[in-house]
């Protein structure tokens, strides 16, 4: 007898879900209760979804066999199916391939059956693609926050990695890679989780014993294992808390890290012990494995500082005092300086990692005698790899090396530096080694850096050291300074003639070089100043010599003009590096005639600007000036200084208000030959703008007729840059900015109330304000040219406002564009909401217009302008709010710079007007008026609109929404309050993920906005329990919503003690503030949250930290007045200083889901 049984979907299922009924008479329904699942089919019934269509019969045996075949059929397609898929993610060209195959993977990874299935590719997948997608898979799996697996499953999957690791040590490279990265994913987000008081995950070492006991290959899974475990639990991620993230890096640094570390040294030392065969792939890879463990265990982030890899070179590595016996053994240090001479060069960066890394540790390690001795050893290194420099050739290890000399001075002192015994002998290799590293400019220039960070750092300790031992960087600084020097100049011919890369192109690495130049280049000043005057002298008279011949070379002279620009960019960093309590006169009278050569320089060089300029010239004289203008231009500098007298001999520049007439006479021209130059142009108005900014300086720049032509000619015809030129961008305007606000702050000078003289100054911008109405009250116009006009104008305006931070100066720019021009904004909005290009200026002056900056919006009494400014700035957000709303999606790569900039700039604007103290809002609803409605109604649209992510990824846009925010909830309570559920909950989740952000303005901006909030909860809630007239209708609503969702405020009370307690916490006091309120309204679960910290420290421990929250609350009355407000915020410092010294020497976590998820 036989039945069809359709067997579904399900993970093992202990029988037959359903029974249906053949086609044929014969054949019997029997319920499902009848059949239990053949024992074969167990394993199998739940990998695909497919529904198997079993046959039975009732000879039991032949019953199995044929519904095992086919369900291993359907399972066989099916596996089949996804390897075709990963090839074809993998492998294809075609990208609608790829996309089809990706799209069709992540509903595998999303499927609930996807743990399963997953174990099955591993067993019996083909390829390696396969395999690697379900090592993938199961990493997102383990990772996930929201419905995690059971503690069993993971332990499962745990072991079953490390079986699959020791049963197939020769899978493909990025498999293995993969399996490691997920056990160390389990072991992390594990370290805390407990089994019969048990820490399951913490037992590494005991895990990979088996690996390092076996063949060469189990070796290296089993030390790349502890590599991938210590990297991954070094590095914080995103989707799970800071503060869970330090706990674990802390616990596992207490109980596992030296060990590894101690285990990576022994095996090094086993290995270099041996004749090891590095031309054996495999035991070369053993070793390369070995030295990134010991790598990553000296990279630990011990502290929790996190620090940037940009600034390495200041970076002091926090080794444990229990880690002490490592480094007081010489051996140790000795270890990695002996591998580095006998291994291979390949894995000698390495090796100097690991000794760049050692030679950070912290001074506070080592006693005095400790540290001279640990700095001997390390000395001894170096030098015996300066003097056998036979891999340094190779890149890689030079660039290493070369970190290492620097971090010879950023950790020690050049005092005890020169007590080490070979010092002499060590300065002079690493002197000889610099200038020839520099006479090899072309090697590896992003390693010079750390060169010349070393004899920056040692050159700015000349004046302190106190040992009587001579250091002898008198005579090898001027040695590389001068081997800069000329290198540069060298360079400039080689780099022409092969058309290499121009470094003076990395505008960035130039600075930074010439900013550590301008400290070596000080010491022995007579030398760098004897030298620069040979070298600049030469190369000035072969230039002119040059220009005056008829037969030059173009390339002769593009040689030229690059020798003599690095020149003058030496000589501003030089004069730049001055320090006052240290120069002496006749250190200025060196700077003088090194000024007076540039000066006459830029006097050749203008003459010829009619026919010809070189850019990256005028950029060194600009940068030239900046770096004279800190020095010699306002107060601090004594007008009797050698300098003045250097140059009046030489050029007539008798004091400072000739030498800022030069200043002017060169902004002049540059902006007159250089308009369309947008480098040369910004570098040129920054130095106007700085230049205005000083008032000793300013007074005597009005002075001058240079200047009265620029506030009298601002015009197009004299100043290139202000036309409106069609080939150029309109965010090329941006300098327009800078220009109007430096004239801004010179007209002011002298303006007082003179209100004729604005009127005069203002002509240029009232004809381009009429030239635009003009245009915009035809029907038919150019929109390029009236959005290029308007777009220049509203830059301009935007200078100027900001510049009269004066309120009768203000006032004047008020009345000038107040009612006149505002609609002109208003139409230019409507019109182009959607090109940011135009709006976003638009927006920027409206933002300035409403900013009372220095108090300037000051309407008097029966002035009803505070008001009507309000309703133009409601109008505008309103107006471009619901236009923008129109675009609906934009692409995410577009969504900033179309939407989410000038949303900003809304938000930006309606803070500003809403706390500028200059308009009674509280009059707009007594007289109907909606200005003030539709202006937050607005905001409330713009605000849903916005993604929670995009919020805090966009820094600018969450400066603007958390400083908006704490506005509207300190001062319209009432508004937020009648906002419906959704709105409420959207902005109490912006502020709870705001409180975990990094900027500290916005934790800063969230927490005085919960302050607030929780403020008026308790007002309400303490209200309602007396007898009070009844509350409006929109208090009992907040109420209801708040008691709705209990679980938002207390969420936002368990992050913030959780700051306080376990982070850094930056802003302390900002974070007190809301606090109290917290507990007041959630007083059960504080008591609670409290119990559950406590209980989690280990049994000694618990009693003190019971009693530190019993200190917390004491005297704490159940209110927020200011006092006792205050005494909480006293009560708080105290209890951070106590919990923190409790835990120092705790490893136990919080187990407490609120504090750890």
């Amino acid at each position: 007898m036989m039945q069809c049984l359709v067997v579904p979907h399900s993970t093992y299922p202990q029988c037959i879900t359903r029974v249906e009924v053949a086609s044929a008479p014969r054949w019997r329904l029997k319920t499902p209760s009848d059949h239990q699942l053949p024992p074969a089919l167990m394993p199998l019934s739940s990998i695909f979804g497919a529904v198997f269509v079993v046959f039975l019969e009732s000879n039991p045996r032949r019953l199995e066999q044929m519904a095992l075949a086919v369900v291993v059929c359907d399972y066989e397609c099916g596996l089949a199916q996804l390897e075709i898929l990963c090839k074809q993610l993998y492998e294809t060209t075609d990208t609608a391939v790829r996309h089809q195959a990706e799209k069709a993977l992540v509903e595998f990874t999303n499927s609930p059956d996807c743990l399963s299935k997953c174990q099955l590719l591993l067993e019996r997948g083909s390829s390696s693609y396969s395999q690697l997608l379900a090592a993938t898979c199961l990493s997102k799996l383990v990772s996930r926050t929201s419905n995690p697996l059971p503690l069993e499953q993971r332990i499962d999957i745990r072991n079953y990695v490390l079986n699959y690791l020791a049963t197939r040590p020769k899978l493909a490279a990025f498999v293995t890679q993969a399996l490691i990265q997920l056990y160390a994913r389990i072991t992390k987000l594990g370290w805390f989780d407990c089994q019969k008081d048990d820490y399951v995950f913490r037992n590494v070492i005991g895990d990979v014993t088996r690996f390092l006991q076996d063949s060469v290959e189990h070796c290296i899974i089993g030390v790349t294992i502890l590599s991938q475990l210590t990297n991954e639990i070094n590095q914080a991620d995103t989707t799970h808390p800071l503060t869970k993230h330090r706990k674990i890096a802390s616990s596992f640094r207490d109980s596992s890290l030296f060990d590894i570390f101690t285990l990576s040294c022994n095996l090094l030392k086993q290995a270099s012990g041996k004749n090891l065969n590095l031309n054996d792939e495999s035991q070369h890879g053993l070793l390369m494995q070995l030295l990134k463990l010991s790598y990553n265990c000296l990279n630990y982030d011990f502290i929790g500082t996190s620090t940037d890899e940009s600034s390495d070179d200041l970076c002091t590595v926090q080794i444990p005092t229990s880690w002490r016996s490592a480094f007081l053994d010489s051996s140790t240090l000795q270890l990695f300086f002996n591998l580095y001479h006998s291994i291979p060069p390949s894995l000698s960066p390495l090796v100097l990692s690991c000794l760049v890394q050692i030679a950070s540790v912290r001074r506070s390690l080592f006693n005095n005698a400790e540290r001279a001795k640990f700095l001997s050893h390390l000395v001894d290194g170096v030098k015996r790899i300066l003097a056998n420099p036979q891999c340094l050739p190779d890149p890689n290890n030079y660039h290493e090396f070369c970190r290492l000399l620097a971090r010879l001075k950023s950790n020690y002192q050049l005092g005890e530096l020169v007590k080490v015994e070979n010092y002499p002998e060590v300065i002079r290799l690493i002197a000889n080694f610099t200038v020839t590293s520099l006479q090899h400019w072309e090697f590896a220039p992003n390693s010079v850096h750390y060169l010349l960070s070393l004899w920056q750092r040692l050159a700015a300790s000349v004046p302190y050291v106190k040992a009587t031992e001579p250091h002898l960087l008198e005579t090898y600084t001027p040695e590389v300074t001068k081997a800069y020097i000329t290198s540069r100049l060298e360079s400039v011919h080689v780099i022409l003639r092969d058309g290499l890369e121009d470094p003076l192109d990395d505008a960035g690495l130039v600075q930074q070089q010439l900013d550590q130049l301008s400290t070596i280049g000080r010491c022995e000043y007579e030398k760098t100043c004897a030298l620069l005057v040979q070298l600049f002298d030469q190369a000035a008279q072969t230039y002119q010599e040059l220009l005056q011949s008829t037969n030059s070379s173009a390339m002769d002279i593009t040689v030229q003009e690059g020798r003599l620009t690095w020149l003058v960019y030496i000589i501003g960093a030089v004069i730049g590096g001055r320090v006052s309590f240290a120069s002496t006169d006749e250190q200025d009278a060196m700077d003088g005639e090194l000024v007076c050569r540039v000066l006459q320089l830029m006097n050749l060089t203008d003459s010829r600007l009619a026919q010809a300029g070189n850019e990256r010239l005028e950029l060194a004289m600009l940068s030239f000036f900046e770096q004279f203008r800190k020095i010699y231009i306002g107060d601090q500098v004594q007008k009797s200084s050698k300098l003045y007298r250097r140059l009046s001999e030489v050029l007539g520049l008798n004091d400072e208000t000739m030498v800022l007439s030069v200043f002017i006479g060169k902004i002049i021209t540059n902006l007159k030959y250089w308009g369309q130059c947008e480098p040369i142009t910004s570098k040129t108005l920054q130095l106007l703008n700085d230049l205005s900014l000083g008032y000793p300086s300013v007074r005597k720049l009005v002075k001058l007729s240079a200047v009265q032509f620029m506030l009298n000619n601002h015009t197009s015809e004299h100043f290139s840059f202000l036309g409106v030129n069609n080939q150029s961008n309109l965010s090329d305007m941006r300098c327009r900015t800078t220009f109007y606000t430096a004239l801004g702050r010179l007209l002011m000078v002298d303006l007082g109330e003179d209100e004729d003289q604005f009127e005069q100054f203002m002509l240029p911008l009232t004809a381009a304000f009429e030239a635009v109405a003009q245009m915009l009250s035809t029907n038919t116009f150019n929109e390029q040219e009236a959005k290029r006009t308007l777009v220049g104008l509203v830059r301009d305006l935007r200078g100027i406002a900001f510049a009269f931070n004066a309120k009768t100066s203000f006032m004047m720019l008020f009345d000038w564009i107040y009612p006149t021009y505002m609609p002109i904004l208003q139409r230019a909005i409507e019109l182009w909401y959607h090109d940011p290009a135009c709006t976003t200026p638009v927006l920027k002056l409206m933002a300035e217009l409403v900013h009372n900056r220095s108090q300037r919006l000051q309407f008097d009494v029966s002035s009803p302008n505070g008001i009507l400014l309000f309703r133009e700035t409601s109008k505008m957000i309103t107006t471009y709010g619901n236009r923008i709303l129109t675009l609906g999606e934009v692409p995410k790569d577009q969504v900033y710079g179309v939407k989410l900039k000038g949303v900003s700039v809304c938000f930006a604007m309606l803070k500003a007007v809403l706390s500028g103290n200059y308009v009674n809002f509280g009059v707009f609803r007594l007289y109907g008026d909606d200005a003030l409605d539709n202006a937050l109604q607005t905001f409330i649209k713009l605000l849903l609109s916005i993604p929670h992510s995009d919020l805090l990824d966009y820094p600018k846009l969450s400066q603007s929404f958390y400083s908006l925010l704490e506005v509207l909830t300190q001062d319209h309570m009432n508004f937020i309050a009648s906002l419906e559920p959704h709105v409420v909950m959207y902005i109490l989740s912006s502020i709870s993920e705001g409180l975990t952000a990094l900027d500290t303005m916005v934790c800063t901006g969230c927490c005085s906005s919960l302050d607030h909030i929780v403020t008026y909860l308790f007002k309400q809630l303490s209200r309602s329990t007396k007898k009070r007239p009844a509350p409006m209708a929109t208090d009992d609503r907040f109420l209801h919503i708040m008691q709705q969702h209990p679980e938002m405020i207390q969420q936002m009370l368990s992050t913030v003690l959780n700051i306080i307690i376990f982070e850094d916490c930056r802003n302390q006091w900002s974070m007190s503030r809301p606090l109290l309120g917290l507990i007041l309204l959630n007083e059960k679960y504080f008591a609670d949250l409290r119990n559950s910290i406590v209980n989690s420290q280990p049994p000694e421990k618990q009693q003190a930290m019971h009693l530190c929250f019993e200190n917390l609350m004491e005297g704490i009355e159940r209110n927020l007045l200011t006092k006792n407000r205050d005494r909480f915020t006293q009560n708080l410092s105290v209890f951070r200083r106590e919990v923190n010294d409790s835990m120092k020497n705790s490893t136990y976590g919080v187990n407490s889901n609120d504090m750890m998820s």
